[in-house]
Formats: C-alpha cells, sequence, structure tokens
C-alpha cells in the first residue's frame, strides 16, 4: 500500500458508509426511549445504558473490531490485529453514551457511533496507521444520576487517583455495584488511566447543541475552545414542620432559601454577568410533600464561562450571597465542588486539519467555541484535541426534540474520517506544537456526593 496521505485518502477514495452510521443512530436511539415524551433516558450505569453499552459491543464485534471495558467503565474498541501495549501511540475517537433524564438521541452517542464507523472503514480499506486507531464511549460523561460528570474521560486523564470518598448517586448509593454491573472495577480505577504521550490526538465529533451554525448556514463547526464548568452541590437544612400550623414568622423553610438560590445564581450571570451562564438544573426537597414545611433541599448550581478567572470571581461572589441568604432565612448551606473543568484550547494544529477536510468535501465551516463541556477536555490533559460540530436543529439539545439533518449527520462523519487520515500524517514537529495550552493551576477537584 502506498504511504502517502494522498493516496490513502484518494487513491483508495475511501470513505465512511452514510446508510451504516444513520441506520446505528436509529437503533441506538430506541434503547432509553419514553413512547409518550420521545425523549430518551440513559443515565449513566443505569439499566439503560447498560443496555446501550451492548449494543455497541455488539455492534464493534460484528465489524470485526475488539471491545473491551476498562476499570472505569468506558468502552474502548481497537482493530483486531493490533493491540495497545505495542509502542504504538494511539488516535483516539469517541464521546458518550449516557444522556440526562428525557434527552435527544444525538448529544454523545452520535460522536461514538461516528467513531466506529471511522474504525470499520479504516479495518475495511486496509488503511495502515502509525498509530492504532481506537474509539471510546467514556462513560457517565453527564453525571445524571451519579454526580460525577466526565467520569470515563478523567479516569482515562489519570484524574480520578485518590477520591476522599466513595462516589454515591443523588438518592446516596454507592457506585460501586453499578460500575461493576458496567464491566468496570472501583479499587482498580488507575489501571484505566493512559500515560501522557501514549495519545498522539484526539478527535471528538458532536451536534453543536446551539444555533451559531443553523444561523450561519455553515455545515461544519471547528471547535476552538471549549468552556470551563464548575458543578457546585448544596445541601440547604433548615426546619420541617406543619405547613398550617407554623406561623410564618420563625420558620426555617429550606426551599425557601432554595429559591433565593436560584434567583441568586441568574443574578450573578444575568444582571451583573459575572460569568457566561449560571444554571440551577436540579432541587430536591425533602420530604416533598404538600403539606410539610422542606426540612431540606439538596440541589445544584452550574457555572460556565471561557474565562477561568471569571469562573473563579462568579463562584466567590455567590459563595458570599449563599452566606447571607442562610443568614437572613435561619437555615445552613453546605456547598460540595462537584466537579471543576477548566476551559481549554483545541490543536491549531487539528483545527487546520478539520478545516482542510471540510473544504475537500465542498463544506462550507465555521470556527467558534463550545457552551458545553466535553470529554475532550479532560483528554486535553494528556493529548492535543480537536473538536467538530455539525448544526443543531433550532440550536436545541438535551431536550426530546434535539436532532440533526441526516446529510448533516453524514458529512460530519465524513469530515472526521478525513480529519483521522489527516492526523496519520501529522509529523513529530507538528504534533509538538499542537499539545494542548497549559491550564491554569487550580486544577479540577472532584469528591463524592
Amino acid at each position: 500500500m502506498t504511504s502517502t496521505l494522498a493516496q490513502r485518502a484518494g487513491g483508495l477514495r475511501a470513505d465512511i458508509d452514510g446508510d451504516r452510521l444513520l441506520r446505528r443512530i436509529a437503533r441506538l436511539g430506541r434503547i432509553g426511549l419514553d413512547p409518550e415524551t420521545g425523549g430518551i433516558t440513559r443515565e449513566g450505569f443505569g439499566a439503560a445504558d447498560r443496555e446501550a453499552r451492548a449494543y455497541l459491543m455488539d455492534e464493534a464485534r460484528d465489524a470485526g473490531l475488539v471491545p473491551s471495558v476498562d476499570a472505569a467503565g468506558n468502552i474502548v474498541i481497537r482493530p483486531r490485529h493490533t493491540s495497545y501495549g505495542e509502542g504504538r501511540q494511539a488516535l483516539m475517537m469517541g464521546s458518550h453514551l449516557d444522556t440526562v433524564v428525557n434527552a435527544g438521541r444525538l448529544d454523545g452517542a452520535y460522536g461514538v457511533l461516528a467513531a466506529l464507523e471511522v474504525l470499520q472503514t479504516f479495518e475495511e480499506c486496509g488503511i495502515e496507521s502509525p498509530y492504532e486507531p481506537v474509539a471510546v464511549a467514556f462513560a457517565n460523561e453527564e453525571g445524571a444520576l451519579f454526580p460525577q460528570p466526565f467520569w470515563g474521560s478523567m479516569a482515562i486523564a489519570g484524574r480520578l487517583a485518590g477520591l476522599p470518598r466513595e462516589p454515591r448517586d443523588h438518592q446516596g448509593r454507592r457506585l460501586r455495584e453499578e460500575l461493576r454491573l458496567a464491566g468496570g472495577d472501583l479499587d482498580a480505577l488507575g489501571s484505566a488511566c493512559w500515560p501522557h504521550g501514549s495519545v498522539a490526538a484526539y478527535l471528538e465529533l458532536h451536534v453543536e447543541q446551539g444555533p451559531v451554525l443553523e444561523r450561519s448556514g455553515r455545515r461544519i463547526g471547528v471547535v476552538d475552545a471549549i468552556t470551563g464548568r464548575t458543578v457546585l452541590t448544596l445541601e440547604v437544612r433548615g426546619a420541617a414542620g406543619h405547613s398550617g400550623t407554623s406561623p410564618m414568622k420563625g420558620r426555617r423553610d429550606a426551599m425557601a432559601a432554595a429559591a433565593r438560590v436560584v434567583l441568586a445564581a441568574e443574578h450573578i450571570a444575568g444582571e451583573r454577568g459575572l460569568c457566561r451562564v449560571a444554571t440551577v438544573g436540579r432541587i430536591d426537597p425533602h420530604p416533598n410533600t404538600p403539606n410539610t414545611i422542606a426540612g431540606s433541599v439538596r440541589m445544584t448550581v452550574d457555572l460556565r464561562d471561557t474565562d477561568v478567572w471569571k469562573a473563579a470571581a462568579a463562584e466567590e461572589t455567590l459563595r458570599r450571597m449563599l452566606d447571607a441568604i442562610a443568614e437572613s432565612t435561619g437555615t445552613e448551606i453546605e456547598v460540595v465542588a462537584e466537579t471543576r473543568s477548566d476551559p481549554v484550547s483545541t490543536s491549531e494544529v487539528l483545527r487546520a486539519a478539520i478545516e482542510r477536510s471540510a473544504d475537500e468535501l465542498g463544506l462550507a465551516h465555521e470556527v467558534l467555541p463550545s457552551g458545553a463541556g466535553h470529554d475532550a477536555q479532560m483528554v486535553a490533559d494528556i493529548a492535543p484535541i480537536g473538536m467538530i460540530f455539525v448544526p443543531s436543529l433550532g440550536g436545541i439539545s438535551h431536550v426530546p426534540e434535539e436532532d440533526t439533518a441526516p446529510e448533516d449527520l453524514v458529512a460530519g462523519a465524513r469530515v472526521l474520517f478525513r480529519t483521522a487520515l489527516r492526523t496519520i500524517g501529522i509529523g513529530p514537529q507538528d504534533r509538538a506544537q499542537s499539545r494542548p495550552q497549559s491550564r491554569p493551576s487550580n486544577e479540577l477537584n472532584t469528591t463524592g456526593s
């Protein structure tokens, strides 16, 4: 086989099988589907997530590939005739299979199936590579059930070593058994880490989850930066009481305090602009009955910005406001930072490869940041990263209506395939230049719930 990139891409006339990709997307989209709402719920390490994982591994085996599960629960798919540890760096591609509650069918799953399609095309066409092509389905990216988002990619990047507490889900159940059912092992998390230098590049294809591409009419997004994210879990503790016999004066209503927290989060991002967005996405009151004052409320606050210093200032301001709310309502508010992910830049070399691949296919492209967090953020600790977006219809995501035109789904996978081929041709000097920018010193921290 000829060795030049142009001959690999042009002489072979290799391309992905778009129909096969769309069939797999449709089949996977039936797992966890609620026929009443049309939404999909595959919370990480839940039953539907396990079913989706089994489907992916079956598809990989049928394609002549070799899937395995690491200690963190990540599914790692490799070619049949190569294996990690032979001294070759990996060309890693992927995303995640898990979803939020009542989600759409594309977030994460599209990137995993496209990576599988690229890997299968490499095998079918006999494309030789100095790197080992690897497709990964990262475990529990969303953190919808177990509040440890980016769990799998953090493990691969070595960020889960020395967890201070054993992770639990939102109801206090331990992760250990659910991880075991997924094929993982909590006691061996360190074995899931990929050393620095083991991954030559990481590519992630994703739906945009926003309106930019649809509004501009361009079909490919070239991501230049991924937003930073801080997830705070709050425990608001007051005093439960009878809703009819407890006078308003003197109440320590945890729900009333939680309502003030919601407004405070909206205030720091909306009126004061201290961070790009702030969201209270989950509220769990106890005892949660109509005739009882809430004695406690567990809730989350999600802060995001592409500037690490702005995000830190927003968090500091919010914490001061929480102290004031607790004092004025007679409650206690405990704050735990479940996740911190710094904003990261993508590789300039990989961005150029994505742009050239889109140009070859006649696809208009646009450089834009990602307002959502992605596994690529974690992998950036150990490898250069590149991200490709395709348009989201209506600019919406994390809801049943999430969708992308079939032709754009195929186009994105074709760009991923060509970018993978171009990455094969990146020389040692280019690889050195494509390392991610160094992060600020405040490393991401995680704790159990």
